[in-house]
């Protein structure tokens, strides 16, 4: 891994770059600059070889390249909406959101946790949006912690979400794409192992060399596959209201809504709520791509403020109308409520709901490829993962390496682990996130308390997300303690990871001479070079120009 030491040089070069007036002549086109992070004085002569070698090679085969290698802001309001809905609104909903329903013992009770299940969603993203804008880099999760927790915190989110969160998440949406694909092939079994991870992975790497080769591509295929979503569970909102206006709905009068056929425990409640919570899980994903967004201050918050409400209104109203069709038992016993809702209500098109959830995964897995790559490409920049992982394609502008990794990443834990197992752990793991990261926005506004914030929310609102996140996680280690332990050292690995990697700055010259190498095949292979531009830990965060207090610039050690 390359040092944050390392980094550090590479933002300062980046930095002395930059034109410093109009007069100054412009760099040439054909050949990308590449901004190399400083190495030990004996590899600098062959790094500056190796350099010319590779800008030689790209202004020959490529021709004329973007003016500035940088991230491009191509994510304008539609699609930064694309992104949160189609990463909250997965299959979930279309196959079992019996979760709910099963440890509320009611059908009125389970909609009023559908219903503050949204609420507590836009509590925490209200305040995502806050650190957002105060803090304007990709990343999300991992930057904020990083800004305000220091390294290590930053690292273990880093290591956590890369080593098994999103791979395992790609690996289980993707195996429920090829399900749903090969249903019709298979209809009275379940699809062979081997044709469905070979369908998984053709997937995978088809969305994979989308992203590589464009972020309009991507943005456009999340946008088409999100309407897709929403037309579906539109269709289905349509026909229970219908369902209601035939008299169709004994299971939702209040007499029948909150008649118990069991009486709920505090602990059931916490694991209801819990279930509510994870079906919303993804209205984060937005501000893993700040630096892509056109207007970020404005369109980053609105694009939350759109989102929450409808994919809540959205989500509840879909189990309204499974209501219509279907008693609380029947919804229970179904493996797939949607397709037993088209079944019942659809008749000819019936097909319609498999189809549907079958788009809807393969959104969603679009969406959580071109997030996770961003993660992978905050941490490289930042010193925690290999600096080949921060740079970015000559003229597309996209992190291949990054998205390389996510996709391979997704491929063994779908080859060799077992992805409904890990699911569990990745779920801990990620509240677990959501809880520390605004926990980082409490002490961010006692550490920094005159940070300019476009957007500053009532404290009250973190406060009450952290007195449910920590109900819910209480609980979570009183009813799953051996889940919940495995997710902790799934975590904690991340420590002698961080010191060997990170932290120990004096390698032996063997390591640096390897690094090198493979980072300068790597290039090679992908053509890809150091974004151009000023860091936007210079550029981009309002608090970085002002004077730091002693206690503010220990935040960044």
């Amino acid at each position: 891994m390359a040092g944050e030491n390392q980094q550090r040089s590479l933002r300062k070069s980046i930095a002395a770059h930059q034109p410093a007036a109009p007069a100054q002549e412009p760099p040439n086109q054909h050949q990308p600059q590449q901004h190399q992070p400083q190495q030990p004085q004996q590899q600098q002569p062959r790094r500056q070889k190796q350099q010319q070698q590779l800008a030689g090679a790209g202004g020959g085969s490529q021709g004329t390249v973007a003016e500035r290698v940088a991230l491009k802001k191509e994510i304008g309001l539609v699609s930064a909406c694309a992104i949160i809905i189609g990463n909250i609104i997965g299959s979930g909903i279309f196959i079992s959101p019996k979760g709910v329903l099963e440890h509320t013992g009611s059908v009125g009770l389970a909609l009023i946790v559908w219903v503050l299940g949204g609420g507590i969603s836009a509590l925490g993203s209200l305040c995502y949006a806050e650190l957002g804008v105060t803090i304007p880099k990709s990343g999300g999760d991992y930057s904020y912690v990083t800004e305000i927790f220091g390294g290590l915190a930053g690292f273990l989110l880093l290591w956590s979400a890369v080593l098994i969160m999103y791979p395992t998440s790609l690996a289980v949406i993707s195996l429920t794409f090829s399900n749903y694909v090969l249903q019709p092939v298979f209809p009275n079994c379940i699809p062979p192992y081997s044709a469905s991870r070979v369908l998984s992975m053709v997937c995978l790497f088809l969305l994979t060399w989308v992203n590589s080769s464009s972020v309009r591509w991507a943005t456009r295929i999340q946008d088409i596959f999100t309407a897709g979503k929403l037309l579906a569970l539109g269709l289905i909102i349509t026909v229970g209201f219908i369902q209601i206006f035939q008299g169709n709905y004994e299971d939702l009068l209040p007499s029948n809504a909150f008649n118990f056929w069991m009486t709920p425990s505090v602990g059931h409640l916490a694991l209801a709520f819990l279930q509510g919570s994870f079906a919303f899980s993804g209205w984060n994903f937005l501000n893993y791509v700040t630096e892509e967004l056109v207007d970020p201050r404005r369109n980053l918050p609105r694009a939350i403020f759109i989102s929450i409400p409808l994919v809540t209104f959205v989500y509840t109203f879909t189990n309204i109308a499974y209501f219509t069709a279907m008693s609380p038992q029947e919804l229970l016993s179904s493996n797939a409520v949607a397709v037993t809702f088209g079944e019942k209500l659809l008749g000819y098109f019936s097909w319609v709901m498999p189809v549907s959830v079958a788009l809807s995964t393969f959104g969603g897995i679009n969406g959580y490829l071109f997030t996770s790559s961003r993660l992978c490409f905050s941490g490289a920049r930042e010193g925690h993962l290999p600096s080949l992982l921060a740079m970015i394609h000559a003229k597309h502008c996209t992190p291949i390496p990054a998205l390389l990794v996510c996709c391979l990443a997704t491929v063994v834990i779908m080859l060799v682990g077992d992805t409904y197992t890990l699911i569990n752990y990745v779920s801990f793991i990620n509240y677990l996130c959501y809880g520390v990261t605004i926990i980082g926005l409490v002490v961010l506004r006692w550490k920094k308390p005159k940070a300019f914030r476009p957007i500053k929310v009532n404290l009250v609102v973190p406060i009450t997300y952290l007195i449910f996140w920590a109900f819910l996680l209480i609980f979570s280690f009183y009813s799953e303690p051996v889940v919940c332990g495995i997710g902790l050292i799934i975590i904690l690995t991340g420590v002698p990871v961080f010191f060997l990697g990170v932290y120990w700055k004096n390698k032996p010259k063997c390591v640096y001479t390897i690094t090198e190498s493979l980072t300068y095949w790597g290039q090679k292979l992908c053509f890809v070079v150091y974004p151009q531009g000023g860091p936007p830990e210079e550029d981009d965060i309002p608090f970085a120009h002002s004077p730091l207090s002693g206690s503010e610039k220990s935040l960044k050690k």
